[in-house]
């Protein structure tokens, strides 16, 4: 397959990637410091920790867009990084859903629904993630097997 069509889905992962990196880098230490109650530095020094399986995610994106590149999609290297994108969905949900309670407690006491809001939108998001990648990994298992099956039939 042509380089060409997957490097505008490198590049929006690459763009995505340098954003949220910019975003821990530069955003989340300004964050900090301007924060005249602190109640929300525990929030933001909490962000650092599922940035982690986030770029690990990304990682393992431009990985399967390397084997569509190569043409060799249909094999247990897809499949691997597929389970590993929806585990790194499954961590960061779950990492979200745990800070839940406490960033409810700072929305209620700072009088912010947004906030709660904003916490509930990225345990959804993740856990979508997830599961289309669980999904995905299913039918790319599912063409792997078929695929296997038809080189041993002569």
């Amino acid at each position: 397959m042509k380089q060409g069509s997957t490097l505008v889905l490198k590049g929006a992962i690459v763009l995505i990637g340098a954003a949220v990196l910019a975003l821990c880098v530069f955003g989340l230490p300004a964050a900090i410091k301007v924060t005249g109650w602190s109640g929300y530095r525990p929030i933001f020094l909490g962000m650092y920790v599922p940035a982690i399986p986030f770029f690990y995610a990304l990682y393992q994106s431009l990985k399967i867009l390397s084997y569509i590149e190569k043409n060799t999609v249909f094999s247990d290297l897809s499949v691997t990084a597929l389970k590993n994108i929806k585990y790194c969905g499954l961590v960061i949900s779950v990492l979200y859903a745990l800070g839940m309670p406490y960033i409810i407690y700072v929305a209620d006491k700072d009088d912010a629904p947004g906030v709660a809001a904003l916490g509930f939108v990225i345990v959804f998001a993740s856990f979508v993630v997830a599961t289309a990648a669980g999904v995905f990994q299913k039918l790319v298992q599912n063409a792997v097997d078929i695929k296997k099956e038809n080189d041993l039939t002569v």
